[in-house]
């Protein structure tokens, strides 16, 4: 009798254990999200108090979650900003990657009246380069028009999923740090805001 019970019991764990099995076997779907966005930018020229500016422009941003929320992320970003200095104008591209943290919500609470949406926030830190463009550049040698310099961003933002697959961009706050030459120890930090259409896909 023993033998029969200690038999039934392997098989039920053997059952039990099997669907765990293969649920950690089958690949897990990839989760890409995608998001085209406005973009204002805040900043200023070193050699005064303020001398405060928007570049204004928009970003496309592209990110993966691999593993845990965890994943990795590519942003895209252009913007220009007229009369920054008495006939002066600014463009610049920037363009980064780094990691990306993405933590699900779930659904929004009941302090807001009708249909309930599913969100999710984001961390990033992103490196790359900022390209400067028709614009006033100091360097040893004079001036010039252009410039590229070692660039970075660390911020997150709120996604609001809608239907099928598309949703908002609520809201990203960033913290924008380059290094163009400005004859002020060549280095600019920025405020960055964002809002915008988004789109998630699972990859199989």
């Amino acid at each position: 009798m023993s033998k029969i019970f200690w038999a039934g019991a392997f098989l039920m764990g053997v059952f039990a254990f099997t669907p765990k099995l293969r649920a950690q076997q089958e690949p897990q779907p990839l989760l890409v999200d995608l998001a085209v966005t406005y973009t204002a930018e805040r900043a200023k020229i070193a050699t005064t108090n303020c001398g405060c500016f928007w570049l204004q422009g928009g970003s496309i941003n592209a990110g993966a979650t691999l593993f845990r929320g965890l994943g990795v992320a590519a942003n895209l970003t252009g913007g220009h900003s007229s009369d920054v200095a008495p006939g002066v104008d600014l463009n610049k591209l920037a363009f980064m990657v780094g990691p990306r943290y993405t933590l699900g919500t779930g659904r929004w609470t009941n302090h807001f009246p009708g249909p309930k949406h599913a969100t999710s926030v984001f961390g990033e830190a992103l490196f790359g380069f900022a390209h400067g463009f028709d614009s006033i550049f100091p360097t040893s040698s004079g001036l010039t028009s252009t410039a590229t310099a070692f660039s970075m961003q660390v911020g997150g933002g709120l996604n609001v999923a809608l239907a099928h697959g598309f949703g908002i961009r609520a809201l990203e706050i960033d913290y924008v740090r380059s290094s163009l030459p400005n004859n002020a120890g060549n280095n600019q930090n920025d405020l960055r805001l964002s809002f915008g259409l988004s789109y998630r896909l699972h990859v199989h």
